[in-house]
């Protein structure tokens, strides 16, 4: 598997060939990296510093061994978290005053993966720009590192999860005294990582009066694919109903995405997440929503029913956190179950996920099930269409959108067509790395969805050289 180098950092298997998989000199050539790219922003500041903080992946003391000893070699000082969220560190970059950070951490992607996802100042995801700068410096051979009196300090702070969940119950909408007196009992599965210790620990302090631990010693011993999908959550669907259970609490490795389930077994919905606490913060609060163009219409319609405006990014939260601040948005996020809410920081976070939905699901008053049909249904297709290598992608998409020009077409992420008389849309999007369109249909049923997508593909198929 080629090492995958992107704006918001590099992933990869570990072990192998370096510049295939994720190597420690991998590690140690995109950290040192990373460390030139923070000094030339940074010129006239004479020492600086990086927080630092990992998943429970079994990789992880490893490579952040590897990241925290180059960030010194390059006269960095470094604040290590040790094990910590992705949304942790995040809100420690600008308490600590630092000038980066870095998480060690491949998100939903299986044990064997590591990845360093890189932060500017403002604990946020490095832009299209810096990114691209960043790995122009990696491909250098004359990086500089400091000489003996100028070596970078190690100071160790392992407890500010404690402040990151200070900073989450002080949010204004998060009702701890309500949550407190529902007396609820959750199960929460956090797949063996980090959410493990950080989302009981929320929970607690939330008040929730039973808390049932599945997969939360953070060893990075994975009990399942750690992708939140429905497919990989069958253990605590049923912990769920044998516990009766209000409800079950799902978070990936990193502690960045959040899924539910309901009290009943069955699944919320990832993309319903963001529907439901965007609903609770709009009845309190108006203002914009925003989400990538792959996620669920859902999000618009709750968003225009509250007499307010939604907007569609390119996929990717840097670009959802873009549209955001372009609009003023009070909260936004991506269909992946990722929760971004500006009040406290622009970065996926479950921990604020969780707070405000339980406030949101105490004062409605009724089942988990019963609000998730409270809310617009839809289904999606996720399919994808294999290309010849003849094949001219640009001209094809360009081709279906002016086949479908009558239709509102959005263009700034491959081409999404949304058909608005039959509140179902299609999004295409062409990969990076595959020869490959992949093809996401949404309807008002999965028969109608995936009959949409088969129409689509059959229209790119017409179009492609035989």
């Amino acid at each position: 598997m080629p090492l995958i180098k992107s704006i918001s950092g590099i992933r990869g298997t570990i072990g192998g060939h370096p510049d295939n998989n994720l190597t420690p000199i991998d590690v140690v050539k995109f950290t040192a990296a990373y460390a030139a790219w923070l000094k030339a922003r940074q010129r006239c500041v004479h020492r600086l510093k990086v927080v630092v903080g990992r998943d429970a992946r079994i990789s992880g003391p490893m490579v952040s061994n590897l990241i925290i000893s180059t960030l010194q070699a390059c006269g960095i000082d470094v604040i290590n978290l040790g094990q910590a969220t992705t949304p942790t560190v995040e809100v420690a970059v600008p308490y600590k005053q630092a000038h980066g950070g870095i998480i060690i951490t491949a998100s939903h992607n299986p044990k064997q993966w590591n990845a360093l996802k890189l932060l500017n100042s403002k604990g946020e995801f490095l832009s299209a720009k810096d990114g691209e700068r960043l790995l122009q410096i990696a491909e250098r051979t004359d990086l500089d590192f400091a000489p003996i009196d100028e070596l970078g300090e190690e100071i160790f702070e392992q407890d500010f999860l404690q402040k990151h969940i200070n900073m989450v119950l002080a949010l204004p909408l998060v009702n701890a005294k309500a949550i407190r007196e529902a007396k609820l009992k959750v199960v929460v599965d956090a797949v063996n990582s980090v959410g493990g210790t950080a989302i009981p620990q929320l929970l607690r302090e939330l008040g929730v009066a039973e808390i049932v631990e599945l997969n939360c010693t953070p060893n990075g011993q994975f009990a399942h694919n750690p992708e939140p999908l429905p497919e990989n959550l069958t253990q605590i669907s049923a912990s769920v109903k044998q516990n009766k259970a209000h409800m079950g609490i799902v978070v990936d490795p990193d502690v960045d995405r959040l899924a539910l389930t309901c009290e009943d077994g069955s699944m919320f919905g990832e993309e319903y997440t963001l529907v439901a606490v965007a609903d609770y913060v709009l009845k309190h609060q108006k203002g914009a929503t925003v989400s990538n163009l792959s996620s669920s219409r859902a999000l618009r319609d709750v968003t225009e029913a509250h007499g307010c405006k939604y907007g569609a990014a390119a996929v990717g939260e840097v670009n959802v956190v873009e549209v955001m601040k372009q609009t003023n948005a009070i909260i936004g996020g991506e269909g992946n179950g990722g929760i971004i809410y500006p009040e406290l920081h622009y970065g996926r976070d479950a921990l604020v996920g969780v707070a405000l939905f339980l406030s949101h699901y105490v004062a409605q008053r009724q089942t988990m099930s019963a609000l998730r049909a409270s809310y617009p249904l839809y289904f999606i297709s996720k399919n994808k269409i294999e290309l010849p290598s003849t094949a001219n992608v640009d001209s094809t998409l360009e081709k279906i959108k002016q086949r479908f020009e009558t239709e509102r077409v959005t263009d700034i992420d491959g081409v999404k067509i949304d058909f608005d008389t039959k509140k179902e849309w299609v999004h295409l999007r062409k990969s990076n790395t595959e020869p490959i369109i992949r093809v996401y249909a949404e309807s008002k049923n999965a028969d109608s969805a995936a009959a949409l997508a088969k129409q689509i593909i059959a229209e790119i198929t017409l179009l492609l050289p035989r």
